[in-house]
C-alpha cells in the first residue's frame, strides 16, 4: 500500500474494423470468374474488469493509453479477416469509470469478478463477395471497417470495507486496527502518521469475517480539502458502519465532546449520506486518563444525547472484545436480506 494511488485518467480505444476485399477470381479455364472479396474481421473491444488482487490504481499511473487491436482486412479467396482479440482491463474492487468531460459515472465496479465491456469494436466492413446479385456478377465495391470508438475516462477508486475508523489525528485509530486485525499501518506519536488507508480482515466465530478501513487525513476543514480530508473522505461512503475514536487520554489540549462535533460536521458537510451512517463511539487511550471526573462528563454528554460508548485502550486490549462483539452486532443488523452480488458479503 506504500503506493496507493485512489485516481487516474487515462485514453481508451477499441479496434478498428477490418477492411472488405475487393477480389475475383483468377482460375485456369474460367475465363469469367466471380468475387471472392472476404469480410474484414471485427476490432477488439474494451472491457473492465475486477481483480481482487489490486489494491490501488498506481498500474495507470505509468500507463495512460489502451487501445485493442484492429481487425484484420479481408483477403481474396473468400477469406475473412480474422477479428482481434477483446482487450481487458484489470481495476480494483470499487472503481468507478467516469466521463473526463463531463464527469458523469459511467459504470462502479463494485463486484468480484465484474466486467463492463466500455466500447465495443468496429464491425468489419464487406468483401465485394457480397454484393454479387443476377444483375450485378461483378461488383467492384467493397466496405471500409468500422472505426472504434474512443474514451477519455477518469478512474476513481472508493475502498470497499464493512467498518470504517474515524477520529481526528492521533486518536489510536491505526493501533486499533493493528490489534483486531492482521494489518501492520505505521504507528507513533505525532499526528498524521497514517497517509493512506489501511485494510485489515477480522475474523470471528465460525470463520466469519468483515473487513475494516483506518481512514486517515480527517481533520477541521477536512470537506473544503483541508489536510488530506478530501482525498479519504469518499473512502468512507461505502462502510456499512463507523467506528468513531476519540482520544480522551488528555495529553493534548484537544476537547473530546468538541472532537466529536466537528467530526461529525465534517462528514455531514462532505456527504449527506456520512452524516446519517450509523456510528459506534468510542473513547480511547482510558489507560492513561489522569482525571476520571473529566470522563465522567464526557460519558454524561452522551448519555444525554441517549449515545452508548465503548471504553477501550487499545495498547492493554481493554474494552476491545466488548467493542468487536458490538461492531458484528451491528454489522448482522445492517445485513441486507440478500448479499448474492455485494463484494464484501457480510456472512
Amino acid at each position: 500500500m506504500s503506493n496507493f494511488i485512489d485516481e487516474a485518467q487515462i485514453k481508451v480505444q477499441s479496434g478498428k474494423g477490418g477492411d472488405g476485399c475487393i477480389s475475383f477470381r483468377r482460375e485456369k479455364f474460367v475465363p469469367f470468374g466471380g468475387p471472392n472479396g472476404g469480410d474484414g474481421g471485427k476490432g477488439g473491444d474494451i472491457i473492465f474488469i475486477t481483480n481482487t488482487n489490486l489494491s490501488s490504481l498506481q498500474d495507470f499511473r505509468y500507463k495512460k493509453e489502451y487501445r485493442a487491436r484492429n481487425g484484420e482486412n479481408g483477403r481474396g479467396k473468400d477469406q475473412h479477416g480474422k477479428g482481434a482479440a477483446d482487450l481487458y482491463i484489470p481495476v480494483p474492487v470499487g472503481t468507478i469509470l467516469r466521463d473526463l468531460e463531463t464527469d458523469e459515472i459511467i459504470c462502479d465496479l463494485n463486484i468480484k469478478g465484474q466486467e463492463f465491456r466500455l466500447a465495443k469494436g468496429g464491425n468489419g466492413g464487406k468483401g465485394n463477395a457480397r454484393f454479387a446479385t443476377s444483375t450485378n456478377q461483378a461488383p467492384r465495391i467493397a466496405h471500409p471497417g468500422q472505426e472504434g470508438k474512443e474514451f477519455n475516462l477518469k478512474l476513481e477508486l472508493k475502498l470497499l470495507a464493512d467498518v470504517g475508523i474515524v477520529g481526528f489525528p492521533n486518536a489510536g485509530k491505526s493501533t486499533l486496527i493493528s490489534k483486531i486485525s492482521a494489518a501492520k499501518p505505521k504507528i507513533a506519536d505525532y499526528p498524521f502518521t497514517t497517509i493512506i488507508p489501511n485494510l485489515g480482515v477480522v475474523t470471528y466465530s465460525d470463520g466469519k469475517t468483515f473487513v475494516i478501513a483506518d481512514i486517515p487525513g480527517i481533520i477541521e476543514g477536512a470537506h473544503k480539502g483541508a489536510g488530506l480530508g478530501l482525498k479519504f473522505l469518499k473512502h468512507i461512503e461505502r462502510t456499512k458502519l463507523l467506528v468513531h475514536m476519540i482520544d480522551v487520554s488528555q495529553l493534548n489540549d484537544r476537547d473530546p465532546v468538541q472532537d466529536y462535533i466537528k467530526m461529525n460536521n465534517e462528514m455531514g458537510s462532505f456527504s449527506n449520506d456520512l452524516k446519517d451512517k450509523p456510528q459506534i463511539v468510542v473513547l480511547s487511550k482510558t489507560d492513561i486518563i489522569q482525571d476520571e471526573e473529566s470522563i465522567n462528563k464526557i460519558e454524561a454528554y452522551f448519555s444525554n444525547k441517549g449515545v452508548e460508548v465503548f471504553k477501550i485502550s487499545a495498547i492493554t486490549g481493554d474494552g476491545l472484545p466488548a467493542l468487536k462483539d458490538e461492531i458484528i452486532k451491528n454489522l448482522e443488523l445492517l445485513k441486507p436480506e440478500t448479499t448474492e452480488d455485494s463484494e464484501f458479503p457480510f456472512p
